[in-house]
């Protein structure tokens, strides 16, 4: 099993609890699949993409119950992300944190393993 990571707003979560599935943030359903990171790549996206945007949780979910709708690819500096090429069912988060911004207006994410 790994746990991978996805960060959005409250208010995606909230809506994604609301219909049972998360369909994607606005970037997601451009590029046609949901991003996610690993504990080790999280904080570099949550600098990169989410400096300044308040109000956010990061989603942990095990890539077991995800079956092959997770794809592995090369993405920022030809790290391998995963990409869930699926709704993201509420059922499979495994855990939901906060993830308030420090004082540099980048979110602290806590310890992702």
């Amino acid at each position: 099993m790994t746990r991978i990571y996805k960060i959005l707003t409250h208010a995606e979560w909230t809506a994604a609890q609301a219909a049972g599935t998360f369909a994607g943030s606005g970037i997601d359903l451009a590029d046609g699949y949901i991003h996610l990171s690993t504990g080790l790549q999280a904080a570099e996206t949550a600098r990169r993409y989410f400096k300044d945007i308040a109000d956010l949780v990061v989603l942990e979910v095990e890539t077991e119950g995800l079956s092959q709708a997770v794809r592995w690819e090369p993405s920022r500096g030809g790290d391998l992300f995963p990409h869930l090429y699926a709704p993201l069912p509420v059922s499979e988060v495994a855990a939901v944190r906060e993830a308030p911004l420090g004082p540099d207006g980048v979110p602290v994410l806590g310890d992702l393993a």
